[in-house]
């Protein structure tokens, strides 16, 4: 099989942005783990030079091509393995986990059928079995990043060559000017109370309206910091505050499966109805999986002005500018307090969740609407201030 074939001055501008830029450089005290699979080796290879020429230890971790994600169980564990058996993670799985100090994950998969077909309870026992483990992760410094193979060109619908032109392009462009333009919005969530998101459902023939509470939270800026490449800005509504409808019209690839087409209906928090043009069974697992799956964690608008050619993977579809997207399920602790590990943040967080306002789940799918011209989005208010898309950014009209 024929593999990306990428230039290593560009492998290195690459490895430099994540190190540098998005893990604010490395030093003798941090111990950064490298994940991803053998086919995005090249990356991982320049990723483990910088942190040893940078003084730092490497913990490089090689995941099987079963495996989503290098979760803590493979599709083998969740196909076959006993509720007893989900629950006995190793203990160097956590030692490993808690020494890490940042944390680099290199999505792309060899085969991503190797872990599709999994009951709803498979894929939701698999996800509460990996949370401890994510949870971990996110109150490091970390940043994700997509190496170019052939199976997610395949997916797209593309070739190679053209696939990993678009990739490495995207992934060796200065992050720096992104966050510019974010911060010309960020006052304006920062003093919202509501986001008002309108779409269109084509078979339902109206509009939809969603209205989310934002009144507790604050806005995060992304410009290359956790997502590699970047461009968003989000925040976590209250998970009791969202009621109303949305549909959302983007190709999502999520888990080996399509999700497009989505619909969803929330009261008082909860989605209570929902519907896919592709993957309805995904989307029903995805919801079904806790009691946090049923809520939301995330609303964002797309920002990347220069990303304009939509993909299925997240990590793009997601930065498009003139998008919005959704997030079902576990909300952003930094959302709600500027430091989740200190004990004054731990705390407030808890009486967050004790209210219903922090959303905690296995779960955190984000799905995507449109609303360049074309598109199903109609409009977006940030409460009573409209928003739209100029030149593939986000305004204030």
């Amino acid at each position: 099989m024929r593999e990306a074939s990428v230039d290593r001055k560009d492998l290195g501008t690459w490895a430099g942005f994540l190190v540098n830029h998005s893990l604010g450089g490395i030093t003798s005290e941090d111990r950064v783990m490298i994940k991803g699979e053998r086919i995005v080796w090249p990356l991982m290879e320049m990723l483990e030079r910088k942190v040893i020429e940078t003084g730092g230890i490497p913990d490089v971790h090689l995941i099987p091509p079963n495996n989503d994600r290098g979760r803590v169980w493979s599709a083998a564990m969740g196909r076959h393995g006993s509720p007893e058996q989900l629950s006995s993670v190793p203990k160097w799985h956590k030692a490993r986990y808690d020494s890490m100090t940042k944390y680099i994950e290199v999505l792309g998969t060899e085969d991503p059928k190797a872990y599709t077909g999994l009951t709803a309870e498979q894929v939701g026992a698999v996800a509460v079995a990996d949370k401890p483990y994510f949870e971990t992760r996110v109150r490091k410094r970390w940043v994700i990043t997509l190496y170019p193979t052939p199976s997610s060109a395949e997916m797209e619908g593309i070739s190679l060559d053209e696939y990993t032109a678009f990739i490495v392009g995207a992934s060796t462009t200065d992050p720096s000017t992104l966050e510019k333009a974010e911060r010309r919005l960020a006052p304006l969530f920062a003093e919202s109370s509501t986001i008002t998101i309108v779409t269109e459902c084509p078979r339902r023939g109206r509009e939809l309206t969603l209205e989310l509470d934002i009144g507790q939270s604050r806005p995060e800026l992304c410009y290359g910091l956790r997502n590699f490449p970047d461009g968003e800005i989000f925040t976590s509504p209250a998970a009791n505050g969202v009621d109303g409808e949305i549909f959302l019209d983007l190709p999502v690839h999520y888990g080996g499966v399509d999700l497009q087409g989505i619909y969803l209906k929330l009261e008082g928090g909860r989605i209570v109805e929902h519907d896919a043009d592709k993957g309805r069974e995904r989307l029903a697992a995805i919801v079904g999986t806790d009691d946090g799956s049923k809520r939301l964690g995330e609303v964002a608008l797309g920002m990347n002005p220069g990303m304009d050619r939509v993909l299925k993977h997240p990590l793009f579809v997601e930065k498009v500018g003139g998008t919005l997207h959704i997030a079902i399920g576990a909300a952003v602790e930094s959302c709600f307090v500027e430091d989740p590990t200190s004990d004054e943040g731990k705390q407030k967080l808890e009486q967050l969740e004790q209210i219903g306002v922090l959303n905690r789940s296995a779960q955190h799918v984000d799905i995507v609407a449109d609303f360049r011209p074309g598109g199903c989005g109609r409009r977006v208010l940030l409460d009573d201030q409209e928003l739209v898309v100029r030149d593939g950014l986000w305004v204030p009209v």
